[in-house]
């Protein structure tokens, strides 16, 4: 895992962004979680380019974008992410993808410019429930979250392991990446004050979620939830949730698998994925064995 990957810049409202693309055919936009980057969707414009225009990009104040000049809320990122598609000018409906953080940024954008949204993919989303690791509701003790986040080799490791179920994918390269990426000047503010707005140290706030899904409820937007069900982020029961709220999401649960299916599972993902952008429904899928285990 290295930042070798063919990156390019561009200004959005007065920023610098880095961002990807690859491919031709229908846009898709892949949006990163919580103090990540774009190399989280690697494998994924790989698997993908062949057939769609792939987009991703370090969401404002990660990896090597440059931050906010406002508060981080999922307004703001929405906002930042409309501006985004605006400055690569596409201007109809893109599919979009958001793991974690960036599920909840997907859904913040469809509520807010449905017109630019064919379709959601929420992969282990933020938004689903009030469950979060502890290294995250610790964030928002002052000044105990800005210490958390001081960059170490070790704590790099811990995130990276927090990350997947498989140990293999724990790799020197991704525990440098992490590294690199709280290194960076912006990082810990971003984190910050994002984690902060979105939750306190009793978990993800209720107030935001529950709004946000009302109001993804009313719309008619395909929409595909999938979860790991060995996260150790945001708990695999989110899924259930997320079928109250969303009853006519299409739903898939990886099993043995942890916070990133799109890396973890990559090719059976990506199989998924363009699976459901074919049909462009929003029929529930007949769960596997293992999705109607969670629902017992």
């Amino acid at each position: 895992m290295s930042t070798s990957t063919a990156t390019c810049y561009l200004t959005v409202r007065g920023r610098q962004v880095r961002y990807r693309v690859e491919g031709t055919g229908t846009p898709v936009i892949l949006l990163h979680g919580i103090g990540r980057s774009l190399e989280d969707w690697t494998e994924q414009h790989e698997l993908l380019r062949a057939r769609y225009r792939v987009y991703s990009l370090d969401l404002a104040g990660s990896g090597w974008s440059e931050p906010l000049d406002e508060l981080y809320t999922l307004q703001a990122l929405a906002r930042f992410v409309a501006g985004f598609l605006d400055a690569v000018e596409v201007a109809g409906p893109v599919h979009v993808v958001g793991n974690s953080l960036g599920g909840a940024v997907a859904m913040q954008l469809a509520v807010d410019a449905p017109h630019r949204v064919a379709s959601l993919a929420l992969v282990n989303s933020a938004g689903f429930g009030r469950e979060v690791t502890i290294g995250l509701r610790l964030l928002a003790i002052r000044p105990l979250g800005r210490l958390l986040l001081r960059p170490s080799r070790f704590s790099s490791r811990q995130i990276v392991r927090s990350l997947f179920h498989d140990p293999t994918f724990v790799t020197p390269a991704r525990i440098e990446h992490t590294l690199t990426l709280a290194q960076q000047p912006h990082a810990t503010r971003a984190y910050l004050e994002t984690a902060r707005a979105l939750g306190t140290i009793r978990g993800v706030r209720p107030q935001w979620r529950k709004a946000l899904l009302r109001s993804l409820a009313e719309l008619d937007i395909p929409t595909l939830i999938v979860w790991g069900d060995r996260d150790l982020i945001l708990p695999a029961v989110h899924l259930n949730a997320a079928r109250t709220y969303l009853p006519r999401a299409q739903t898939h649960l990886f099993p043995d698998t942890g916070h990133m299916p799109q890396v973890e599972c990559a090719e059976a993902f990506s199989q998924l994925l363009e699976k459901f952008w074919e049909t462009g429904s929003n029929t529930a899928l007949e769960h596997s064995e293992s999705d109607r285990h969670l629902s017992r």
